[in-house]
């Protein structure tokens, strides 16, 4: 198949990045299933266009190969531009009442249903991208916080855990906070360095205290075969199993957990990962999606393969 991945940011991605590296992860996952893929983003990328072309279906359609076959957008387009079938995927929670593009694929089913829709794709990374070790977690080891420092995210649940048990937490992320006692703060990280951090750690806190659509940092943990702490909110509960990690509803609980978090096999949270949110898993269930679009001209009524189970 001939596909376009168009994307309104630059790529790769430079820090964070996570709907950017998910669209890497894509590209790559797609063409190691044998699909031929062409990347539209702007300056700094594989075929750079400029911004304003991206916001213009004309100009959009201006960069497509003759022999597209489908066209994957990471961002709103107001209308069709190009008379080829179009896909979009939703990264954000929208605005209250505000309709989804057409043809729009979400992250998870929370994710999904909040939208009116039952139609969704779990992103997936490239494994190969994360140092995993199989040897069991230690209760020494420290704890790790990994992501925004906003209060959505629920940094300050770790934080607080920290101050209350003297267990060693890690803080990697955002603006420069101060802390002092047993948390660290080391500032925005990525590549090598987060790979190590996430695979070193005893666990990884993700106590979002908002409806996330997907949460792509347990992910990383998971690949990494770190164990995830977490609420239950937006898409976690279907990311985080008892196996894999412990989802809580208040302080006390998550602490009480923490205190059994290193229990959990890595090697168990790897496969749980490898199972089900990897870049040629999401490619493959995309690809599944590219062509019932392509048949019929429409979306399935429900995800095309089986979700985590509860």
């Amino acid at each position: 198949m001939r596909v376009v991945v168009a994307s309104h940011q630059p790529l790769p991605a430079t820090g964070y990045g996570g709907p950017q590296r998910v669209i890497v992860a894509l590209v790559r996952g797609l063409a190691a299933l044998g699909h031929r893929v062409t990347l539209l983003a702007p300056p700094g990328t594989v075929i750079e266009v400029p911004s304003r072309q991206l916001a213009d279906p004309a100009g959009v359609a201006s960069h497509l190969p003759r022999d597209a076959e489908i066209l994957h957008t990471h961002f709103a387009l107001r209308r069709d531009p190009t008379g080829i079938p179009v896909v979009q995927t939703i990264h954000r929670n929208l605005k209250p009442g505000a309709p989804p593009s057409p043809h729009a694929i979400f992250l998870s089913r929370d994710h999904a249903r909040r939208h009116g829709s039952e139609v969704f794709i779990y992103n997936g990374l490239d494994p190969a991208d994360y140092v995993f070790r199989r040897f069991p977690k230690r209760a020494e080891q420290y704890d790790l916080f990994l992501g925004k420092l906003h209060s959505a995210k629920g940094y300050h649940w770790a934080v607080e855990a920290a101050k209350r048990t003297g267990h060693r937490l890690i803080v990697a992320g955002g603006w420069r906070p101060s802390f002092t006692g047993s948390v660290k703060y080391v500032g925005e990280v990525d590549g090598t360095t987060k790979a190590a951090l996430l695979a070193r750690a005893r666990c990884l806190w993700n106590p979002a205290q908002w409806d996330e659509p997907f949460g792509l940092v347990s992910v990383e943990a998971l690949l990494s075969g770190t164990p995830v702490l977490g609420t239950r909110r937006g898409a976690l509960p279907e990311l985080v199993t008892p196996a894999v990690g412990a989802l809580c509803d208040t302080m006390d609980e998550i602490i009480a957990a923490a205190d059994r978090i290193q229990t959990r096999d890595p090697a168990a949270c790897r496969a749980h990962a490898e199972r089900f949110f990897t870049h040629l898993v999401m490619a493959g269930e995309y690809l599944r999606m590219y062509q019932h679009v392509l048949e019929t001209g429409t979306l399935p009524a429900g995800r095309a393969t089986p979700s985590v189970p509860a």
